[in-house]
């Protein structure tokens, strides 16, 4: 069956990929407010190695194969950004919640955008760079910078998106020459071995309870990047990608109903602000694509 044919499986995978990834961080947002971050992360990375490692030994050629890059450093730096966007995100999620941090977050698709002609020398119309500049409306509405409310803790999650678009847009780049399956092992090896040197220093006894919490979280980890695998793999990434969105409703649900979180007049005026945006350079993309 032809790609375009599981457009409609690729949109449910998409679905049930936001949802574990947004469940992920609820239990990240409960594990990080108990424990060290690094230490959290570090275990979560664990498995995710150990996730990519068995995927490498099923393919073609085993790990020899999956490894073998003529870009190790930026490959390597990809690993570190990714281990270091999610200690940042974490962090947010234990101070703003997972609602507001998610809200601000959202806008990385924008920075991608605006950021992938003078990285990657792709061009980007005005219509696309409208759009970008409604985004960070959007973004500013939900920071109040200059307003006595303002809270500086609200730029950490504007951080981990800026980390999130840099190394999306090394993922690209590196695609020109790597698999996707060398830049997936790369991405878990690398960013275990970090997590590890880093984490260690912070290890601290947990209680049986957080131990199963633990292992959900690793579990959903796993789980969600297999998901989102299997969802490009069917489908094309500019028909599914939109739908990622529902990741921020679900971690807003999650937040609202398990952690006691609001959602402020300002944060969901600006969320649907970036969402829109958002969307909007997704079907600006989809269109130039088809005229080419």
């Amino acid at each position: 069956m032809t790609q375009s044919n599981n457009i409609p499986l690729g949109i449910g995978l998409m679905v049930a990929t936001t949802l574990v990834f947004a469940v992920q961080d609820g239990l990240s947002r409960h594990l990080a407010s108990e424990y060290n971050v690094l230490m959290v992360v570090m275990i979560r990375y664990w498995f995710f190695a150990a996730f990519v490692i068995a995927i490498a030994r099923r393919k073609a050629g085993g790990i020899r194969a999956a490894a073998k890059t003529s870009q190790p450093i930026l490959q390597s730096v990809r690993g570190l950004l990714l281990a270091a966007e999610i200690c940042v995100m974490v962090v947010a999620f234990t101070i703003l919640g997972l609602v507001e941090s998610h809200a601000v977050f959202t806008c990385y698709p924008l920075l991608v955008a605006a950021l992938s002609g003078p990285v990657l020398g792709e061009k980007v119309g005005w219509r696309r760079w409208a759009a970008i500049g409604v985004g960070f409306i959007g973004v500013l509405i939900i920071l109040q910078p200059g307003m006595n409310v303002f809270d500086p803790a609200a730029a950490i999650p504007l951080l981990a998106a800026a980390m999130f678009a840099f190394y999306g847009l090394l993922t690209r780049y590196v695609a020109r020459e790597d698999s996707t399956a060398t830049s997936f092992f790369w991405t878990g090896v690398t960013g275990s071995i970090a997590m590890t040197c880093a984490g260690v220093w912070f290890w601290e006894p947990m209680s049986s309870t957080d131990w199963l919490f633990m292992g959900c979280l690793c579990i959903t980890g796993v789980t969600g990047h297999w998901l989102l695998i299997k969802c490009y793999e069917v489908a094309e990434a500019s028909a599914v990608q939109p739908f990622a969105y529902l990741q921020l409703v679900f971690a807003a649900i999650i937040g609202i109903s398990l952690f006691g979180e609001t959602v402020r007049t300002n944060v969901a005026i600006g969320a649907a602000l970036i969402v829109a945006a958002g969307l909007f350079t997704f079907w600006r993309e989809r269109i130039q694509r088809a005229a080419n």
